[in-house]
């Protein structure tokens, strides 16, 4: 289908111009050519053509625009003619004459003439190949070719880079109007896949990269802090922290009787294993509630997430993050605490920032930093994950049949030989369901239900189909579920779902053996070589509601069956055709021996002939698996023929699937290869399938795939363009962005189709609509970023349109498998050899053109590999096979057109069949019988970069080049790594089967291998790559613009890795009947010596001109031996293009290493055009005696770009003598690069200030965020270093508001001069030194493997200094030599002399952070060592014992003499008892480059100017004497100092102060304040200034040899350097670290109130509490101390009048307490720790006979706490919990706080309540302060406190026993007592008068 517009004539234009029009349709504009002074009519009689893939809508709009074009102005628009194509669509052709309209909308006279045709295919949907862009009627110049033309060379067929000719693109942009014309901002290129005409393309791109880099094991370090945990739940308890990774544990120190326990503890995990089983496993904190040694605590709550989560972090890090505790056992519980961690994942390579640690303050945020990854909520719920699993089919057998023939024998039953179940495993856990026995196609119908946070912190869930053994089990294939594709956290976004749906697993091939050395791809590590299984899964995931009652609350993993499903849930079955015809089969290793070949090609089960499974059931297999080949018993399968498998016709008899081509003998290609003479015979497979219909979901990802591929294209094109630094990248952009947009309208409207097919799941219903809403949103973003791609936003906007693209490929990737991929393996002697596995996707077949494969119905150069392991390494390197193979998939009913993307000119030869239907039958060959005779030749010019294959650190470089099935090779260079070999290869007679036209457009690829020749042995591989040839057919003329074809760049791989360049050049010509004589004749020059070697023709090799280069030889560095010899006299070689000079040599190398001639020159014949220029190589070589040299090592210099010399800019004198005033009010730039200068205020204002201020003795406010306005100590004598380094440090952390800056400039910066500090190394900073002096190390022996580039450094061995300028020749007129020019040094004039200097070095050591543990205990006791030259100091003794952030605050002087010893080495070592110290890590330093550079880096210019103090000037060099030195190197005019603070320097004025204060308080005039203003400015000086280095600390990370690449900690520091021949400098400043200040805290209790009531009473029942409270300083537990005992405490009030004394060290710049103290018994030492300064209350019930129970406790953060009540009653809950909210005080600043705080503790439900208030007193006072007033402890004397004032009851009863009855029991009973002693004497009485009644009555019966 297309669109065809016809734009014939616009008449009636008003005055006499140049006319442009541009028409546009559905986006797509489209330009007509620039009519010259036309007057009132143009004819512009062009047609122009829209491939459209959808049927025009009757309300789509038609657009056509008339411009008066310009060349210098933007076009002016005349006039618009809109139309809507309704009549159009429904009529098909229509010629329109109408008016145009202005920009008001108004008709204007001008009229327009159109023709429009719309031609429709016969009603199926079209097909927008990119050929239908470019067959343009009426397009004599190409025009149209210009939007769609590829951007390389014109012509090249998207091989290499692109190279664009910039004339070119301006030619034909001026025909556009582009230059000046159109306005160039709104220009676009759009599509250019690389083709330039009518391409039928049938041909794919191959894949260059071909070593499969999953499954290959790496280095990775895991680091983890664990800071501190806060909000524990739980009373009083002793946590101890577990960090866990895999299988790894550690645990941190117990810390006693807290809920807050702080430990600051670092743990490193080292491992050796693949990305994909590092990121998969979990790393799980956990604090354990701790009570004795054996750790069988209880467990409190853990945290988990895997390691990808981490490493998918900025910087791979989580920095100070809490991460929040969930007990696993209990899920209705809520949170159980925070642990603040942090933690970093470093692969090789990846180097990582640690932002500088700063006051804890804004941490303790904790709801504000928790550890979870952007986009996750900070309230995680519980969720169940349920994974059902309902059968899988196709298992492969995983048991020898021997064993199963006994049975046979035996029992008489056939058994399946395979046992299966289903394990996955999620978070840390895993489930398995039952055992099947024996089956290959077992039935479970059973879910595994995890219980997990949601969202998980763990991406993947990894389900395994294993085989039961009673040895061990066995995987039979893994599968893994990326949770982040089948959810979607978005606001219409779903939980994850999945499924019901199939998944397909692969792993190693089928055969069962006893030791399957490919069982690691069955566990899911690196590509499957086979099918294995399918499986059918489901997952769905629902959030728990915890509070409810009947939810079962632990995470265990349960397993439950479910129902069964029906077949139709997964879809539809639909029988499927595959076909493949195998055109070519070349590059054969010779390895395999040269018995015949064959291929397999299989899908799924179908196809595999060897190693397939047993028969399934009759029913099944007509339904099911029916297809494929050996689907029969073993014992049939020998009575099958070879090559069709068992007849399993349907109905009609209508095919058998033939799976594998016949074998073949092949025959010698080369040395290396072999190929099969297929020829006009190529041999086709095919093979009938039956699979659930979900091609829908293949449709969708093809879309994607094609927008996405096309946009890399297109990004690659523009990166290309940027490098290149051709024409207009933001044109090409613009393109891009255009074809994304609508690309993605595109997808919109085809995605939308097919919803109610069966077998939907809610995956594909939810995915549809979230790729639909993403689609639609990056159209329209797309649109946006369209209009605001400008020339200098390019780049910006190129980093967005990445992200687009890394989106795509997300979306692309398909989670719900449906067709198995399709294998092709190839055989020999019926064992598997190599293999390629091809996507089924790619080559599914659909009429929607969008939608079908990118390699269906196409040929595609498929390159066979190793399986498995064997295809890591060289093994991986070498290719196997080439097939040129044609395949297409698609449902057995869409048949028809399964031949029609071959080359044409075939025809079918069919099996000899019984039957009638023969035509319907596949071919089993195809036999052309069109044939054409080619001559190609290979332009092979040179390659550059190459690896180093030898010993020598060289390589001896040939190319083969292999074309169809013949090769070639070019001349052996020998010695080199930029081979210029200039040699035309000349295939004759080279026959290709098919029609001309599709050969012209689509021709194979060639494919071009790098050698390198060893003297002894085989050729060793260096590299390959891929080309297309440029066609010309013999009835085409030879000659521009297409021929001579242009040399291009084509990357060489090795595996993996790039392995260098090559420039050459194909052209592929056609050989007519006339012969060769027809041929274009090949002209080389003449001067050839080479005798049969052809060079490169005229017309292709490069165009060059004389340039010269000279060389600056300065010395070389750090030679190793050369064959155990030393280097004595070595010399440098320096040659480029054939052409070269040798550096005079260095007659003795240890004494002088440096060179007596400094500048040579020589002169070369280098291409016109930059990119060609040859690599410049450097070798030095020893010059032994007899003449003898020996090869010490080389280095190519493979740019020459930056060594070009351009002449000075004479624009820059324009600006410079404008006078450039720095006003009073401007703040300096604060610098952009991770340094900070402070935004400081103009020196100028600021010294008066400050001035001020010093003088005074008041005391000095300063004024912080959100703090209450306290005196503050600052006294100039407090000031030292540290306060300097710690300032810089704050405002590193925290740019803070200019105004804030602005106060802190006031006080702080003249006391605080502010260092800047890096927080990484000097060099990076400044561009290594290499400001004119550049270092090339020198490399000898093999190039590693390339997953080893880093250990590029073991092959380092020396370092050549020096530096080149090139420049054409003639010179310029513009390089006017000056006075005192040096004809000697050439261009290198003012360059220092290179003879031996000596020099003081003084190393500023100030600390180490994360220190790699080098101890079993998990610590270092780390030292520093210096090594510079032959001296070494060791400061063995001062180590610092098991610290891993040790403060060394060490300077080390040391003398030099450069060039000898000029490469420092600063180590950290670990100090061991026993045995040698270890090496933790090490950084080197070269001086040399820093002495001579012109940023000044011997010592860094101080912010301010200062004769005493610690902030002291430390150069012996004032900054007057610096800048007049300056300014005569520089030959500027100055400096000229003037009145009223003022200085010019070449013709500008910087304003200072001018006066300074001595140490005795007077003022005294000086110029050092101006002459530092121009020195800190001096960067905008012009033509020599540059920045100046300040005043540092630069952060360097250290590295061990044996981890390279791995960080083991970071080393801050800095270098002076001060020329011994000068003044000497004044002693070192002191950096030693602050001794920290001893304080006394004396914390009074006096009083308890409101404390809960614990204890019953044994005789009245009443509630009581024995309070007493405890207290310590966080850190010391051991010296806790506690009150006396209130007893008896009846209302919760206690008087104590007790008073604690703390004493403690304290460093206040950390505000943190330093304790030293032995760790155990054992220690040999004590270890000094640094914790935050916490005062912790706690108040206890005691009890005598059981354990005292904890009440409640507070915490007061002496730095910051809240103040204290005035009385009880004000005294709340609030004051814990909404601290944040209050005003909070410093025990530092107030000295005394006395009042009233609450107690808090949590109860059952983990809330906070309040258990009590204390009344207390806090007082700190110096150590010095309280030896004058001492005071006792509790009550004692000095300074005793009166004794309480208690009520009587409170007493002890068994201490007092009559007290407690007076007290207690008389209190509360006496009217008891006394009622029942009335009682008593009642009964007393009774009891008497009973007793005596009866007595005295016989008495007075018997009257005795």
């Amino acid at each position: 289908m297309a669109l065809l517009v016809h734009l014939k004539t616009i008449r009636d234009l008003r005055g006499k111009g140049d006319r442009i029009a541009k028409v546009t349709f559905r986006g797509l504009s489209l330009y007509t050519h620039v009519l010259e002074n036309c007057e009132d009519e143009a004819r512009f009689d062009e047609t122009f053509r829209w491939p459209i893939a959808s049927r025009v809508d009757e309300n789509e709009m038609l657009e056509v625009q008339v411009f008066n074009y310009s060349k210098v102005f933007t076009n002016r628009v005349i006039g618009t003619f809109k139309m809507v194509l309704q009549k159009v669509a429904e009529e098909g052709q229509l010629e329109v004459t109408d008016t145009l309209i202005d920009d008001n909308n108004t008709a204007i006279r001008t009229t327009i003439t159109i023709y429009i045709k719309y031609t429709t295919m016969d009603g199926t949907v079209g097909v927008w190949s990119d050929g239908e862009f470019l067959d343009i009627p009426g397009d004599p110049e190409g025009t149209f070719q210009f939007e769609t033309d590829s951007l390389l060379s014109g012509h090249s067929q998207g091989s290499g880079p692109a190279i664009l000719d910039m004339e070119d693109l301006n030619r034909k942009a001026m025909r556009l109007g582009g230059v000046g014309g159109l306005d160039p901002d709104c220009i676009s290129l759009a599509s250019v896949t690389a083709v330039t005409t009518n391409v039928s393309n049938k041909r794919s791109k191959p894949d260059i990269k071909m070593e499969p880099s999953s499954g290959r094991p790496v280095d990775y370090q895991i680091s983890i802090t664990v800071v501190e945990a806060r909000q524990l739940v739980g009373l009083n308890m002793d946590p101890v922290v577990c960090v866990e990774i895999g299988d790894d544990k550690k645990y941190t120190s117990m810390k006693e009787s807290t809920n807050c326990p702080y430990y600051n503890e670092y743990f490193v995990f080292d491992f050796h294993v693949p990305p994909d089983v590092m990121f998969d496993k979990i790393l799980k904190l956990s604090v354990i509630h701790s009570k004795n040694l054996l750790r069988s605590g209880t467990l409190v709550g853990t945290f988990k997430l895997d390691v990808g989560t981490v490493y998918s972090q900025p910087e791979h890090q989580f920095y100070h993050k809490w991460a929040t505790l969930s007990d696993p056992d209990d899920i209705t519980a809520g949170c159980k605490g925070y642990i603040k961690c942090d933690i970093a994942v470093v692969g090789k390579g990846d180097n990582i920032k640690t932002p500088h640690k700063a006051n804890e303050t804004d941490e303790d945020d904790i709801e504000g930093n928790l550890l979870l990854p952007e986009g996750v909520p900070l309230e995680r719920q519980w969720a169940r994950f349920y994974v059902k699993i309902y059968r899988a089919e196709g298992l492969p057998k995983m048991n020898t049949s021997i064993m199963a023939n006994v049975k046979k024998a035996f029992i008489g039953e056939n058994r399946d030989l395979v046992d299966p179940y289903v394990q996955v495993l999620f978070a840390g856990q895993r489930g398995k369901t039952s055992v099947q026995k024996s089956s290959y196609e077992p039935i479970w119908n059973e879910q595994v239900v995890f219980t997990e946070m949601f969202p998980p912190l763990c991406k993947r869930m990894k389900v395994q189909i294993r085989d039961s053994d009673k040895v061990n089990d066995v995987a039979i294939g893994t599968h893994f579920i990326d949770l982040r594709k089948i959810a979607n956290d978005g606001d219409k976004g779903f939980l994850p779902t999945m499924g019901p749906a199939w998944v397909n697993m692969y792993g190693s091939t089928r055969q069962y053996t006893l030791m399957d050395e490919h069982q690691d791809l069955n566990e899911g590590l690196g590509e499957g070589v086979s099918f294995r299984a399918r499986l059918l899964i489901s997952v769905a995931v629902e959030i728990l509601d915890t509070t409810s009652t009947e939810i079962v609350s632990s995470t265990e993993v349960q397993v439950e069956p479910v129902s069964n499903i029906s077949e139709s849930v997964t879809g539809k079955i639909e029988e499927f055709f595959l076909f493949g015809s195998f055109l070519e089969a070349t590059m054969i290793d010779r390895k395999i021996g040269d018995k015949p070949i064959s291929f397999e090609v299989t899908i799924g089960n179908y196809g595999n002939q060897i190693d397939g499974v047993s028969k399934p059931s009759a029913a099944k297999k007509k339904k099911k698996e029916g297809g494929g080949g050996g689907e029969s018993d073993e014992e049939e399968s020998e009575l099958i023929q070879q090559n069709s498998s068992e007849d399993e016709a349907d109905d009609d008899g209508d095919l058998v699937s033939v799976s594998s081509s016949p074998p073949m003998k092949p025959v010698i290609t080369d040395r290396n290869y072999f190929h099969l003479p297929y020829f006009e015979k190529k041999p086709c497979i095919y093979i009938k399938s039956w699979w659930q219909d979900q091609r829908r979901r293949l449709y969708n990802s093809n879309i994607m795939d094609k927008i996405a591929d096309k946009l890399e294209e297109g990004l690659n094109d523009v990166q290309e363009i940027i490098k290149t630094e051709t024409a207009y990248p933001e044109r090409r952009l613009r393109g891009v962005l255009e074809e994304l947009s609508t690309g993605c309208n595109r997808f919109v409207t085809l995605a939308n189709k097919d919803q109610n097919q069966a077998g939907r799941t809610k995956l594909d219903k939810e995915r549809l609509k979230s790729c639909m809403r993403e689609m639609e949103s990056m159209g329209q973003q797309a649109k946006l970023i369209r209009s605001q791609v400008k020339r200098n936003t390019v780049r910006d906007k190129l980093k967005m349109v990445q992200n687009f693209l890394h989106r795509l490929r997300f979306l692309a990737d398909e989670p719900q498998h449906s067709i198995p991929d399709v294998f092709v393996w190839m055989m020999s002697n019926n064992k598997r050899i190599a293999y390629a596995r091809i996507p089924s996707k790619d080559i599914l077949y659909s009429i929607v053109d969008e939608e079908t494969g990118k390699d269906c119905g196409k040929v595609k150069a498929v390159f066979l590999r190793l399986p498995g392991k064997k295809g890591f390494g060289p093994a991986g390197w070498t290719v196997q096979a080439k097939m040129e193979m044609y395949l297409w998939l698609g449902l057995n009913k869409q048949r028809k057109d399964f031949l029609s993307g071959l080359p044409n000119g075939f025809e079918e030869n069919k099996a000899p069949r019984t039957g009638s239907c023969l035509q319907s039958l596949p071919p089993i060959s195809l036999v052309y019988n069109m044939k054409q005779v080619f001559q190609l030749r290979a332009h092979m010019y040179q390659a550059r970069s190459l690896f180093a294959a030898d010993s020598s650190g060289l390589s001896d470089p040939f190319a083969r080049v292999f074309f169809s099935t013949h090769s070639q090779v070019t001349e052996v260079l020998s010695e080199t790594l930029c081979p210029t070999w200039d040699q035309l290869l000349v295939f004759d007679d080279v026959e290709l089967f098919g029609e001309a036209g599709e050969l012209r457009d689509d021709p194979p690829i060639i494919v071009v291998e790098v050698y390198d020749q060893d003297t002894v042995g085989k050729a060793e591989f260096i590299g390959r790559t891929f080309a297309k040839p440029i066609t010309k057919m013999c009835d085409e003329h030879y000659g521009p613009p297409r021929f001579p074809p242009q040399l291009e760049y084509y990357q060489i791989y090795r595996g993996n890795s790039t392995a260098g360049d090559l420039l050459a050049a194909f052209e592929l010509l056609q050989i007519g009947q006339g012969g060769r004589a027809e041929l274009p004749a090949i002209n080389g020059p003449t001067d050839s010596d080479r005798g049969p070697i052809l060079p490169v023709p005229m017309g292709i090799r490069p165009v060059l001109s004389r340039y010269r280069i000279e060389v600056l030889f300065w010395g070389l560095r750090d030679l190793k031996r050369v064959n155990l010899a030393q280097v004595d006299r070595p010399r440098v070689d320096i040659e480029c293009a054939g052409r070269g000079v040798q550096s005079a040599p260095i007659v003795n190398f240890k004494k002088n290493p440096n060179f007596s001639t400094l500048v040579k020159w020589f002169e070369v014949d280098l291409p016109e055009n930059e990119l060609l220029h040859p690599p410049l190589n450097i070798r030095v070589v020893d010059c032994r005696a007899f003449g003898r040299y020996t090869l010490v090592g080389s280095h190519a210099v493979t740019s020459l770009r930056r060594f070009i010399y351009s002449p000075p800019d004479k624009t820059q004198n324009n600006w410079a003598s404008t006078v450039a005033w720095i006003c009073p009010s401007s703040f300096e730039r604060a610098s952009e690069c991770g340094q900070t200068s402070i935004a400081t205020c103009n020196i100028y204002l600021l010294c008066q200030v400050a001035l001020l201020f010093v003088c005074s003795d008041k005391k000095k406010k300063k004024k912080k965020k959100g703090e209450v306005e306290e005196d503050d100590e600052t006294d100039e004598r407090m000031l030292d270093w540290w306060s300097k380094y710690f300032a810089s440090i704050e405002t590193l952390m925290e740019v803070r508001h200019l105004l804030y800056c602005f106060l802190f400039c006031l006080v702080g910066i003249w006391l605080y001069s502010v260092n800047s500090v890096y927080n990484k190394e000097l060099e990076a900073e400044y561009d290594n030194f290499e400001d004119w002096l550049h270092t090339f190390n020198l490399y000898r022996g093999k190039a590693g493997d390339d997953d080893e580039a880093a250990l590029d450094d073991d092959r380092i061995v020396g370092r050549f200094k020096g530096s080149m300028c090139m420049y054409k020749l003639p010179l310029s007129e513009e390089f006017t030599r000056e006075a005192g020019f040096d004809p000697n040094m050439g261009m290198f004039q003012s360059i220092p002399h290179n003879d031996p200097i000596n020099v003081l070095v003084r190393v500023f050591v100030v600390r180490a952070t994360d220190l790699h543990p080098a101890d079993v205990n998990g610590k270092a006791d780390p030292y520093v060592v210096i090594k510079l030259g032959k001296s070494e100091l060791k400061d063995k003794e001062n180590y610092i014992s098991k610290q891993l952030n040790p403060v060394f605050g060490k300077a080390f002087d040391m003398e030099a003499t450069f060039p000898m010893e000029s490469m420092l080495t600063v180590s950290v070592y670990d100090w061991d008892l026993v045995g040698t110290d270890d090496l933790i890590g090490e950084t080197k330093i070269d001086l040399e480059n820093r002495y001579y550079s012109k940023h000044r880096a011997t010592c860094g210019i101080a912010n301010n100017y200062s004769v005493h103090g610690y902030n002291m000037w430390r150069d012996p060099m004032k900054p007057s004497q610096i800048l007049a030195k300056l300014c005569k190197e520089g030959k500027l005019d100055g400096p000229h100092y003037g009145p009223g603070g003022r200085v010019k320097v070449a013709n500008r004025i910087f304003m200072g102060a001018t006066e300074i204060e001595d140490e005795t308080g007077l003022k005294k005039q000086t110029d050092e304040h101006l002459a530092l203003t121009v020195l800190k400015h001096w960067e905008e000086i012009p033509r020599v200034g540059c920045k100046l280095i300040p005043e540092h600390v630069e952060t360097r990370p250290l590295l061990h040899p044996e981890k390279p690449g791995i960080e083991q900690g970071r080393i801050e520091m800095w270098v002076d350097m001060f020329p011994m021949d000068m003044p000497a400098p004044g002693p070192a400043i002191d950096i030693s670290p602050r001794k920290p200040k001893k304080y006394e805290l004396r914390v009074v209790i006096w009083n308890t109130d409101e404390v809960i009531l614990e204890d019953d009473d044994y005789f009245t029942g009443e509630k009581s509490s024995d309070i007493f409270v405890r207290g310590w300083l966080k850190g010391q537990q051991e010296d806790k101390q506690d009150t006396d005992v209130h007893y008896h405490s009846l209302t919760g009030e206690g008087n104590f009048n007790w008073r604690f004394v703390f004493p403690f060290d304290y460093l206040i710049a950390e505000e943190k307490i330093v304790i030293s103290k032995k760790e155990s018994m054992f220690s040999w030492d004590e270890t000094e720790y640094k914790i935050p300064a916490r005062l912790t209350l706690q108040v206890w019930d005691a009890d005598h006979f059981s354990a005292d129970d904890f009440l409640g406790a507070i915490e007061l953060d002496l730095n910051r706490f809240p103040r204290g009540a005035k009385t009880a009653k004000q005294c709340s809950i609030g004051m814990v919990q909404n601290e944040a909210e209050l005003t909070c005080i410093s025990i530092f600043k107030q000295k005394r706080v006395k009042g009233w705080w609450p107690f808090v503790a949590r109860d059952e439900n983990d809330e906070m309540e309040l258990t009590g208030k204390v009344e207390a007193e806090l007082h700190l006072m110096s150590a010095e302060e309280a030896e004058k007033s001492p005071v006792g402890l509790g009550r004692n004397e000095p300074d005793p406190l009166e004794k309480p004032n208690r009520p009587d009851t409170s007493l002890m009863w068994f201490v007092n026993p009559l007290k407690s009855i007076r007290y207690f029991i008389w209190h509360n009973y006496r009217w008891l007592i006394l009622k029942a002693l009335g009682l008593l004497l009642l009964l007393l009485l009774l009891g008497l008068f009973l007793y005596s009644f009866p007595g005295y009555l016989v008495k007075k019966m018997l009257g005795a």
